[in-house]
């Protein structure tokens, strides 16, 4: 595992829709741990905020988009490939209009802008998904399959036949995914069309900001106005696609993709694949294995701070189904200055309080509960069996009982010198920050 990654510093490029061909103006600023990528409409009232996930999809030919509510950015996918592969995580992106400019065409003007920024590690792992077993997805003549990796990293493997072509329309490569081969390989590749076909695509809506300068025209011998910048470029910018759309997942991924003919929509449906599994396993609890967390790390995850803060240390953490952790109880706590002072006794409803943070450090980890945090509903069959006093230690266990999108129940008991203190079940609503 690494650590997440932004910027140093905002960087600002410009240029002209592919689709649209609107001038639009796109500006990278530094984001904070577990915030994502998040595009963000300058253009529109209330600057809406739409973050590059699976959820926030939508069904657009010849490219991938995004949305929430009645906002929307299209052609997300050469600038998500590209801070992939670069190992930017959290980043906000102002666009002041409907799609993401297609620069000359490839990932390479957004790869030299974000080294221009800078990067800078922050202290927060990045979620990191070692896919467990085969995924194929097959429609017609296309199709793409994910094989678990032989070792750590994401090999792709892609595959081109395009018989309108001629002469280089059949292409076949495999990239061992690091920034460096991203860079030099992929990130280069321009997207391409027939000349044949480009002007019924412009009746239809799409390409009116293409040109040959940003797209690779290609005509009975070759590119029209321009040169091959790989013997295999097609291949490559398809390749160049799937890592953008490999981006949705929202963590690194361990696999091996072979595709076969494949556009956006299949890269998608996998990508939706992935995410329901990462989603099984984290139900499961077998993604991460097990780890505690100090102070600053629960800092990172919940939103209590001192006075009201009742972890001081998770020792134990088993995927995302059990948790355990500390409270040491001292006299300097405020609580004792005036809940019977004269016989100190931490309050039961603060013993409870402890066992719901450590709930929400157990539910808040997951993938798809970042930026949320967990809203005590209610809680069932509680009880208290022992009195905590000043200078015992609090052991706080917690283990999950189900847990779906908006919400999770979770049982919890204390115990000091392996006396139960207090047990309760407790419901949770996860609401966005």
């Amino acid at each position: 595992m690494r650590n997440q990654r932004t910027i140093k510093s905002p960087v600002t490029f410009q240029g002209t829709g592919l689709h649209s061909g609107d001038d639009i103006t796109v500006t990278l600023r530094p984001a904070e741990v577990d915030t994502g990528v998040v595009f963000i409409r300058t253009d529109l009232a209330g600057k809406p905020r739409i973050p590059l996930r699976r959820e926030a999809v939508l069904q657009r030919d010849r490219q991938t988009a995004i949305g929430e509510g009645q906002a929307e950015v299209q052609t997300v996918e050469h600038l998500s490939a590209s801070l992939l592969a670069l190992g930017i995580d959290n980043v906000e992106v102002e666009v002041n209009g409907g799609e993401v400019p297609g620069m000359d065409g490839s990932g390479l003007p957004f790869v030299a802008k974000i080294r221009e920024a800078g990067r800078t590690d922050q202290k927060a792992p990045r979620k990191r998904f070692a896919l467990d077993k085969t995924m194929a997805i097959r429609r017609g003549d296309t199709s793409i399959v994910a094989y678990p990796a032989e070792d750590a990293g994401l090999r792709l493997s892609y595959t081109l036949h395009f018989p309108e072509a001629n002469g280089f329309g059949s292409q076949c490569v495999t990239v061992d995914l690091t920034e460096e081969r991203f860079v030099s390989e992929i990130a280069p590749a321009r997207t391409f069309c027939l000349e044949a076909e480009a002007e019924a695509l412009k009746q239809a809506g799409f390409g009116q900001g293409a040109n040959t300068e940003n797209t690779l025209v290609l005509g009975a011998d070759g590119p029209v106005d321009n040169d091959f910048r790989f013997e295999d470029e097609l291949a490559r910018h398809k390749m160049l696609d799937l890592v953008g759309d490999l981006a949705l997942l929202g963590c690194d991924l361990d696999a091996h993709i072979v595709a076969n003919r494949t556009g956006h929509a299949a890269n998608r449906e996998l990508v939706q694949r992935l995410g329901e599994r990462v989603v099984e396993l984290e139900n499961r609890g077998v993604i991460q294995p097990d780890t505690g967390l100090d102070v600053r790390e629960i800092l990172k995850i919940i939103p209590h701070r001192y006075p009201f803060l009742f972890v001081d240390r998770v020792i134990e953490l088993v995927g995302y189904q059990k948790a355990v952790g500390v409270k040491n109880v001292s006299f300097n706590e405020p609580h004792f200055q005036g809940h019977w002072p004269g016989q100190p006794i931490m309050p039961g409803v603060l013993q409870v309080e402890a066992l719901a943070q450590l709930s929400g450090v157990l539910l808040l980890r997951r993938l798809q509960s970042i930026g949320k945090v967990a809203v005590l509903l209610a809680i069932d069959r509680i009880k208290f069996r022992r009195a905590v006093v000043p200078g015992d230690q609090l052991r706080l266990e917690c283990e999950t009982l189900s847990l779906k999108k908006r919400s999770g129940k979770v049982y919890g008991k204390a115990t000091v010198n392996d006396e139960l203190t207090c047990e309760a079940v407790m419901k949770f609503m996860l609401m966005d920050a």
